[in-house]
């Protein structure tokens, strides 16, 4: 009797573990082969890898069921795992350790995703991998170290994203590519390697220079799916394919002017001609006075594939525009200038013109109207609204630095152009930014201090905005932390206040008892006559708002 009480006991432990070990997820189906069993989830709505899927899949294939990343160890209760077919679906990030335990693992299928990048370590986790498919999504760097860790693989298809430069690095330093030749060759092995590196913008100047070298010798047993690679730029080899081309080393730019040193009569045009020779083709900007020029119109011609021509015209010259232009061209292999003096002859030979410095502008009073009109993560763009007697031929100075900075940064910008962007801010960090007439020193109700948020993640970045909230003593208008910004006319250490405060708020908000006035950002409009900007030498608010609103200018805006 103990005996069958035993043996009934086995039965149904083996047939609740083979019970457990046979579910499939709901909306998918599951089969037996003599390979093992296999997962098939097509068009779901899933969303997410599931985390309860059973641990004895062989293969596993979800496809077009809206995945979005594959976050760590999504597939770690899977170790049986030889074949991973996810195409077809949304994956835009990829978790350094999204493969862990996945040791067995021989085929990975990404195809039809959105990934722009893939950390090619995770592939430790995956010594056995043979077959990587990537093609059909947005690819554009492939670093050198990126092959160290697929020393199994057979093929690999990167074809149809969006690489344009490649160094040969990063196949010369493939494990699998340095004992092909060697160890298949001498054991009379015929085990090929496809590589499908087809329909990318491949950018054919000298930085792909060594990748073109690699395909014209690769022989078997590395294969290229499609040998026929072309160009999609620059113009002068586009469409072309890579056998047709001849590609030179990378060289530092150099610079040149046919005139070095200029005199033309008062309000005549004058256009000032920069030489630049150097590959890959450099960027060329110019400068006046070691300030960039904006509002000069500077036009840039191909003489040939590494020798390019700048010039730029300064229409009707001012006597403020004497003195030295600089023209710079840069690239990733370094950099190079030249001079060009700026003189005007005068029509008196009897009056001699002053030495070529920048010359003050007479509207002394002009009334400038300075306000942020847009934000991104790390940037703000001015705008600014002048009264002047002579607009087309007012200049502007910007002056911008951070706050507690003596020594701004000045930005000339010339006639008809009310708007200048500044990028690459740092995060909690207070700047400050003016705009005067022409080498004016900054006035009242001229500049704007702002404080830029704290730093955010990398998805964060490329999706949210920063948000400003601008503020005047005694006055705050609300939303989203992000930036904040007041006027000159407002005291700054209201803006101090401001951030310690909320610093301190949402350090302790937990601990913060019931009934307590807050200082967050919800109830912000409630304490911003208390703590913001109490002092005991404060005037009344009301008067206070007359004052702003009087001097029009000074007066908070919320963009």
């Amino acid at each position: 009797m103990d005996a069958f009480y035993v043996t009934l006991h086995i039965t149904l432990v083996f047939q609740f573990i083979s019970f457990g070990s046979s579910t499939c997820l709901f909306g998918c189906s599951c089969t037996d082969d003599i390979l093992g069993r296999s997962l098939l989830c097509m068009e779901t709505s899933m969303g997410e890898i599931p985390v309860d899927i059973p641990h004895d899949f062989i293969k596993i294939r979800i496809e077009k069921s809206h995945l979005t990343e594959l976050p760590r160890g999504s597939f770690s209760k899977v170790p049986a795992l030889e074949f991973l077919w996810l195409n077809f679906n949304e994956i835009a990030l990829m978790n350094m350790k999204s493969l862990e335990r996945l040791a067995n693992l021989t085929e990975l299928r990404l195809q039809g995703n959105k990934l722009t990048s893939v950390p090619w370590t995770a592939f430790q986790d995956t010594p056995k991998l043979k077959i990587l498919d990537l093609k059909h999504n947005h690819l554009d760097v492939l670093p050198e170290h990126a092959l160290r860790y697929l020393p199994a693989l057979t093929y690999l298809d990167l074809s149809f994203n969006q690489l344009s430069v490649i160094a040969k690095e990063v196949f010369i330093n493939w494990p699998l590519f340095q004992i092909a030749e060697k160890a298949w060759a001498k054991e009379g092995m015929v085990s090929n390697v496809v590589l499908g590196l087809h329909d990318n913008p491949w950018l054919c100047d000298c930085r792909l220079k060594g990748f073109v070298e690699f395909t014209r010798s690769v022989s078997p047993p590395i294969i290229l799916m499609n040998s026929y690679l072309m160009c999609s730029g620059p113009a002068l080899k586009a469409h072309k394919f890579f056998h047709e081309i001849q590609l030179k080393s990378c060289m530092r730019p150099v610079t040149s002017a046919p005139e070095t040193n200029i005199t033309l009569p008062l309000g005549a045009n004058a256009t000032l001609t920069c030489l630049v020779k150097g590959r890959p083709e450099p960027t060329i900007q110019w400068m006046y006075s070691l300030k960039i020029i904006r509002g000069f119109v500077a036009s840039q011609t191909n003489i040939d594939e590494e020798t390019f021509s700048s010039q730029l015209l300064i229409p009707s010259l001012h006597l403020a525009d004497r003195g030295l232009y600089t023209c710079t061209a840069n690239n990733f292999i370094g950099n190079s200038s030249v001079n060009i003096t700026v003189n005007i002859a005068s029509s008196d030979s009897s009056l001699p013109l002053l030495p070529p410095v920048p010359m003050l502008s007479s509207e002394e009073n002009a009334y400038i109207e300075i306000h942020i009109a847009k934000q991104t993560v790390y940037g703000i763009t001015l705008e600014w609204h002048a009264a002047t007697e002579n607009p087309a031929e007012t200049w502007f100075t910007i002056h911008f630095g951070k706050y507690d900075s003596p020594k701004k940064e000045m930005i000339y910008i010339g006639p008809g152009i009310n708007s200048y962007s500044v990028s690459n801010l740092l995060p909690v960090t207070k700047y400050e930014v003016c705009v005067t007439l022409k080498n004016h020193p900054p006035r009242e109700g001229q500049c704007i201090v702002f404080v830029t948020g704290s730093d955010i993640s990398e998805m964060e970045q490329k999706e949210r905005l920063i948000h400003i909230i601008v503020i005047v003593c005694a006055m705050v208008l609300a939303v989203p932390v992000g930036m904040y910004a007041c006027t000159t006319e407002a005291r700054f250490s209201c803006v101090d206040r401001f951030v310690d405060l909320w610093r301190m708020h949402r350090m302790h908000d937990e601990n913060l008892q019931e009934g307590a006035r807050q200082g967050t950002f919800d109830s912000l409009q409630a304490t911003s006559d208390e703590a913001l900007c109490k002092s005991s030498m404060e005037k009344p608010t009301k008067r206070r708002r007359s004052e702003d609103k009087s001097k029009g200018g000074s007066a908070a805006y919320l963009y």
